[in-house]
């Protein structure tokens, strides 16, 4: 079970009294002792550092509340009104990010993971946007949303979003249908201006698709119908009230409420959410819930709002990741609700935080947007300590400096078997360190791994989990491979052009050979690369990073690229705004890139080719959605 643990550094003792009697009976509450740890606070960190403070152990140490165990999963209802629900997007809006397109293994690997950390709902994706998404989202459909996970055998909800559309909804339902706990979001715009200038249609009209859709998703079977009115934070309130009352009649469970430009104030929210909680009609029989965007920088002040004023469902992305400047993050309001639990009215979840890190680096990994250095709980600068003030502070006590511990995020793994890897280690215990850290993979491309994993150990003194992860995404989590390399050379300096020879192996085994110069090593592969494969392509972004310290270390590499349409290259692709991301990893930094280049041109051709096999692909490649 995923619970809140009990521990003295979330709350402050600065804080005012407990003003609701439930507060005040659990701060009264006596919690058994534990033991001092490493990023121990309060009166743990006082006992086990003798010369603290004594005005330390005299300040009031008030312990935050214990949360209770999640309760039964019911579409309609919570049974207990202080749990929130929480909805997680990452696969859905998060992969909305310019670049962010996961593959099918990477959405699965990465929803696995969503289960281990606990959220109630995983949206899936947008079954109808390509056959290669609903594909993806029935796969985790029939294994994530059927398989049982940590102490309490959680099976999270597995969402498809749709328009309000049959055509939509039938896919959403065909990718979701397999789940233990399956349900269809599906949305239509509100305000005036979408009504008007996007779907041209009158309130009436509106509220009789809605009505009907709701109604036809529930018609097909599915218990649980999530329905969303777009852009409801400049929606008129007694046109909003109107249209949910009438899908809540129609069998909708979930009344989500997107501010879905970003642009309400986190007290104008709040008294959005509250005016529907009070003004709309059988509201009581379905569960309000929230989904704001970050465009002022408010999404998790603004869902923080909504869960005050009553919503019990709440939906975030890991990382914050989404359209434009991306969503509530699902750390940052996790871990407010739990630090400042009796200020948000004994508020809980059923998140496992001990799971955040990890969730946060892999999502990283596969999706290639990595955070900033200043992020709130997963930044790398969230728990460091620069200032000569701030450090003097922290060797005396942890508590004047940091409001939670790394450990409750899960920022320190240590290996509790002593296990160091290296060239020496052998597949049961690099397969274990896989386990550790929340992968699983079949025997097959566990080989494949383990090749990688060799060639690199020869090289490297000590494997990281950093290098583990790193070489898991490059040779696991990539794309259909319909061009893998070979080998490439490359020379370059002060002498001369900088040339490149590049071998690609095709799907059939067949290999072709390019060669190339370029301005620089990486410029004259890529040029190699594209000798071979001859597809038209833009380089949008390229990026590198070390993954460890040293000179040793493993490189990763991301590029963005998009279909090349200027006028004397014919397009790849109908959709000519839609841009795939690749990575790549290796030693070398030519190498890296090459990798990072062909994972990207895996992608491009893999969705053209599902293009291609789909007849009603043009009506469905371009859909985006800005909830």
């Amino acid at each position: 079970m995923a619970s809140s643990s009990a521990k003295p550094y979330c709350c402050s003792s600065l804080n005012p009294a407990p003003s609701t009697p439930l507060a005040r009976r659990a701060a009264l509450s006596v919690l058994p002792a534990a033991k001092p740890r490493r990023f121990s606070h309060g009166l743990a960190a006082v006992a086990a550092n003798p010369r603290a403070s004594r005005s330390a152990v005299l300040r009031p140490v008030r312990a935050c509340l214990a949360a209770p165990r999640r309760p039964e999963y019911v579409p309609d209802r919570i049974d207990d009104p202080n749990y929130v629900r929480i909805f997680d997007t990452t696969l859905r809006d998060g992969e909305q990010s310019p670049g962010a397109t996961m593959t099918s293994a990477e959405k699965l690997v990465v929803a696995r993971q969503l289960a281990r950390l606990g959220v109630d709902i995983i949206e899936a994706g947008f079954p109808a946007s390509s056959p290669d998404d609903l594909d993806a989202v029935r796969s985790i459909a029939i294994e994530v949303g059927n398989t049982p996970v940590g102490e309490d055998g959680h099976v999270p909800v597995i969402c498809g979003l749709s328009r309000c559309n049959k055509r939509d909804i039938d896919a959403a339902w065909e990718a979701v249908r397999h789940a233990r706990k399956p349900r269809i979001h599906t949305f239509i715009a509100t305000s005036e201006i979408h009504m008007q200038h996007k779907l041209r249609k009158t309130p009436d009209q509106v509220v009789a698709i809605a009505r009907e859709m709701v109604a036809y998703a529930r018609g097909l079977g599915c218990p649980d119908v999530e329905f969303s009115p777009e852009d409801a934070g400049r929606s008129n309130r007694e046109f909003l009230y109107h249209i949910l009352d009438e899908v809540i009649k129609a069998g909708a469970t979930t009344l989500n409420i997107p501010d879905t430009v970003g642009y309400t104030l986190p007290h104008e929210f709040g008294k959005l959410i509250a005016d529907i909680k009070a003004n709309t009609p059988g509201i009581e029989n379905a569960i309000i819930s929230t989904h704001c965007q970050n465009d002022l920088g408010l999404a998790s002040a603004n869902t923080l709002a909504g869960a005050y004023a009553g919503a019990r469902q709440l939906e975030v992305t890991i990382n914050g990741i989404g359209e434009r400047a991306g969503n509530a993050s699902l750390e940052e309001v996790v871990m407010a609700i739990k630090c400042r639990r009796e200020l948000l009215g004994g508020l809980y979840t059923g998140i496992n935080s001990q799971h955040i890190t990890m969730t946060s680096k892999m999502v990283q990994e596969h999706s290639g947007l990595h955070v900033q250095p200043h992020k709130a709980i997963v930044g790398a600068n969230a728990f460091a300590h620069e200032s000569g003030i701030h450090q003097d502070g922290m060797l005396k006590f942890k508590g004047t400096y940091e409001i939670i511990s790394p450990d409750d995020i899960g920022l320190t793994r240590a290996n509790e078997f002593g296990i160091v890897l290296g060239k020496l280690s052998g597949r049961h215990a690099v397969r274990t360190k896989l386990v550790e850290l929340g992968y699983e993979i079949n025997d097959k491309e566990f080989e494949d791994f383990f090749k990688r994993y060799k060639e690199v150990a020869e090289k490297k003194k000590r494997v990281t989990d950093e290098d583990i992860e790193a070489l898991l995404s490059d040779e696991i989590f990539q794309p259909k491979v319909i061009w893998s390399l070979g080998d490439v050379q490359a020379t370059c300096g002060t002498l001369g052009l900088s040339t490149a020879t590049v071998k690609l192996i095709t799907i059939d085994g067949e290999e072709k050979i390019g060669c190339s110069v370029g301005t620089g090593p990486v410029d004259a592969a890529y040029k190699a690369v594209d000798q071979i494969i001859q597809i038209p392509t833009v380089l949008r972004e390229y990026s590198m990073t070390s993954v460890t310290e040293g000179i040793d270390a493993i490189a990763t590499t991301r590029v963005v690229i998009t279909g090349d349409v200027s006028a004397d290259k014919p397009a790849l692709t109908s959709n000519s705004n839609r841009s795939f991301s690749g990575s790549g990893a290796a030693m070398d930094v030519v190498v890296s890139s090459v990798r990072a280049y062909l994972s990207a041109l895996n992608k491009m051709s893999s969705y053209v080719g599902a293009v291609k096999a789909s007849s009603e692909a043009p009506e469905t490649i371009s859909v985006q959605t800005t909830e």
